[in-house]
């Protein structure tokens, strides 16, 4: 695939043009209902859509398809990673107002691991025969112990990263507004929404450890690899408030989703030395499997409404009062000559 660098560019201006979109439609603190989720789950669903049909018409069907079944198989992660999410706010209190501020910057720092994550991948399958193989077995074991440990949640409150964060950060113990810093007492300040911040990023760096492999899996090229990865990654703030009380339904996505990551993890062992399987096979297999474990939970949860995740009694961070927000220094200090006062004259 012969993709020159203005078309790099251009792909990477679309990308920065969505994200000010959206930051600009949503640069009020609000609480982001059903409907309003809908509508822009559509819109990056049609952009990344959208610009498979692009790749198809312009390269062929063969790339076409392998975009569409990277595409797809970022999605159906990116769901569980949104349960994921779901559980972190949840757990930390996070008010709804302030989810998207997090989503957005976890989403932007996703898209830069992720292509950093994509370089290295691609530059270890050139340069060495055996990273194949290492994908491989990192693939099928991965999704038998999804199928094993399918029952299993996320518990935040063991989370060793807010242990290590809270131990060499100095933060707040409440939420001051949209605010990741705070300075208080002339002391810079995290406040909780940065640490839920992080704990965001790690948990895509987990998720990407598994998705970057199965999307090479599908498809070689490194350009397919980041527009999938982008394409469907941007649509995960949307995703997130149109599924986060939708988690009990899905009973059966995680045995879909490890049953999809042991499939690309065979299609890439018989790639290497016996069978190379078609594309159109392949996305078929990703699309039934996938579509089953749907349709299987949905029927299994039928009459079944929206529910939020369960709440801890106590939660470890709260809402910072209007006081404490009135005692809020400017977080950057500005010295100027005007504030200097001027030397008083002797007589």
């Amino acid at each position: 695939m012969d993709v020159p660098f203005w078309l790099w560019l251009a792909v990477l201006g679309l990308i920065v043009a969505m994200l000010a979109v959206d930051l600009f439609a949503h640069r009020r603190a609000h609480v982001i209902g059903v409907r309003e989720a809908a509508v822009w789950s559509a819109v990056w669903v049609a952009i990344g859509v959208g610009f498979g049909a692009w790749v198809w018409a312009e390269y062929g069907a063969e790339l076409g398809q392998q975009y569409y079944a990277g595409y797809l198989i970022e999605k159906s992660l990116a769901v569980d990673n949104v349960f994921v999410w779901a559980i972190v706010f949840t757990f930390f209190a996070v008010p709804r107002e302030y989810q998207h501020r997090v989503l957005f910057f976890g989403v932007l720092g996703a898209l830069v691991l992720r292509g950093a994550f994509i370089a290295g991948g691609a530059a270890l399958i050139e340069n060495f025969s055996w990273v194949p193989y290492l994908f491989a077995a990192f693939l099928l074991v991965t999704g038998y112990r999804m199928l094993r440990q399918r029952d299993e949640h996320v518990d935040p409150s063991r989370s060793r990263t807010l242990r290590l964060f809270r131990r060499f950060v100095p933060m707040t113990d409440a939420y001051h507004g949209q605010r990741f810093l705070v300075r208080r007492g002339g002391v810079l300040l995290a406040t909780p929404l940065l640490a839920v911040l992080v704990l965001v990023e790690v948990t895509d760096v987990v998720f990407a450890v598994d998705s970057i492999p199965a999307i090479f899996a599908v498809t070689d090229e490194p350009f397919l690899v980041f527009t999938a990865n982008a394409f469907a990654i941007l649509g995960l703030r949307a995703m997130y408030f149109l599924l986060a009380d939708l988690i009990h339904r899905f009973v059966y996505l995680k045995t879909g989703l490890a049953l999809v990551l042991m499939w690309v993890g065979v299609k890439m062992l018989l790639k290497i030395d016996v069978y190379y399987v078609p594309t159109t096979v392949s996305l078929a297999v990703i699309t039934t499997i996938l579509g089953v474990s749907v349709w299987a939970s949905l029927r299994a949860t039928r009459g079944q409404g929206r529910r939020a995740v369960e709440a801890p009694v106590t939660p470890p961070f709260r809402v910072a009062t209007e006081e404490e927000m009135a005692s809020v220094e400017p977080l950057w200090r500005r010295g100027s000559r005007r504030d200097t006062p001027l030397p008083t004259r002797t007589p």
